[in-house]
Formats: C-alpha cells, structure tokens, sequence
C-alpha cells in the first residue's frame, strides 16, 4: 500500500466519509505532547496559588478593552 494508492481509495468514499477522513488524519498529527502539557498545568498551578495568595491581581476584560481602544 503506498500514498497514491490510499488517496485513489480514499476517493471512492462518500464525501461525508472523506471529511471524517480528514478530521483523522488531522488529530493524529496535533497530538499533545505529554511533557509540554505536564508543564503547562504546573505553571497554570503556579498561577492559581498565586492569585489565591494575592500575590498578582485581576484585571478587568472590559477595563483591558478600554485600555486599547
């Protein structure tokens, strides 16, 4: 079985089928990576406690707005 083989039975298939296909082929190559993850929940941890701690502040969606407007 090569590419061009796949591609000319992937043809075959229902437009609806094609697209799921796709959607397939797509997520198995944006599977997370394991350690940047592990990385980013102990940084949202770090953030969390810091906030409960009040160590950094909040501020505002709609004072951010107004601040780039």
């Amino acid at each position: 079985m090569n590419t061009k083989s796949v591609f000319e039975d992937a043809l075959q298939l229902r437009p609806a089928e094609r697209l799921q296909l796709i959607e397939m082929l797509s997520r198995s190559l944006n599977k997370p990576d394991e350690n940047i993850e592990i990385i980013w929940a102990e940084e949202a941890e770090k953030r969390h406690k810091a906030l409960e701690e009040g160590r950094i502040k909040t501020i505002a969606v709609k004072d951010i707005i107004e601040r780039y407007k």
